[in-house]
This record gives structure tokens, sequence and C-alpha cells, in this order.
């Protein structure tokens, strides 16, 4: 089979060995509130789930899982310990900071919004970029009307800043 169906921590924990905590990031942990409230769901639902399946991690699927969910659960709490919540209405709204909406137009015209947020919440599918990403370092600092370079590993893209917004 190829190696590219096996799940590796399954089957170093199938040998008994314990699953390997999750990386905690080495940068300060920036939090937008719906960042740290989105921490705060995540940490009830892992709690949630964990409960019924320790009354019955008899079955080798279910003690699977209860690892599973505690090393998720050590991940949350550690990054919930360290939050550093950050409100972006009191950013300065004439700069690009973390927790705000960039709206910038590209050099083929095509416009896009970009918020930067915490390492946690980033979610490329809508445009949430983490603080620490290439876009979010060549955009923080600037205002509007600049152009900032996005070095990319396909080539750069020079990005023109139209708008800053922040929302809480």
């Amino acid at each position: 089979m190829s190696r590219a169906f096996v799940n590796e921590e399954r089957f170093e924990q199938a040998g008994g060995e314990e699953l390997v905590d999750r990386p905690i990031s080495e940068f300060p942990n920036y939090v937008t509130p719906t960042g740290a409230l989105e921490l705060q769901t995540l940490e009830e639902s892992l709690v949630a789930q964990l409960a019924p399946l320790k009354q019955s991690a008899d079955d080798a699927f279910n003690k699977d899982k209860v690892a599973e969910i505690e090393r998720d659960l050590r991940y949350v709490r550690a990054r919930l310990d360290s939050v550093i919540l950050v409100d972006p209405k009191t950013q300065s709204h004439e700069t690009v900071l973390f927790g705000a909406s960039i709206e910038v137009e590209d050099d083929e015209g095509n416009q896009h919004i970009f918020h930067i947020v915490g390492e946690d919440e980033a979610d490329a599918s809508i445009n949430k970029v983490s603080w620490v990403s290439p876009l979010a370092k060549s955009l923080i600092g600037h205002k509007i009307g600049d152009t900032v370079t996005w070095q990319r590993p396909v080539g750069n893209i020079n990005l023109e800043i139209l708008d800053i917004h922040y929302q809480p």
C-alpha cells in the first residue's frame, strides 16, 4: 500500500505508543475576540466528546479516539493559556495591523479582501490569513494607497491597498 494512504499517527499509536502532541507555535498567540471564542467553543466541544468515550474506553477504537481528543484538548488549553487578546476596535484605522480586513487590488485588476487573524483562526478558504504568513507580513504597517509585494513560491505579486477596516 502506498504510504500516502497510511495514517502514521494511528499506525504508531496501534503499536502502543502515545500520540505525539500537536506542536505549539513559537510566536505570540495573538487572537481576535472571535478567535478567542472559537478556541473556547472548541475546548467545550472536545470535553463533551470525551466524556462518553471515556465511559466505554474498553474497545480499541474508543481508546484511540480518547487519546486523540485528549491530545487536541491539551493543545487547545495551551493555546487558551497563552492568548493575547487584541481588540480590532483599538487598532489604528490608518494602518494595516493585526485584526484588519484589507481590500487590495492585484496586478491584473482583481480585488480581494484578506483578514489578518491569529494562527489558530487562519482559514485560507475564507481569506483569513495568519499574522505570521508572508501575505500578512507584506501588508502589516502599510496604509491605503500603498503598493506592496507579496512574495509567493509561484511568483511575486503586487497588491495595492484600497481600504482598511477593523471589525469587532
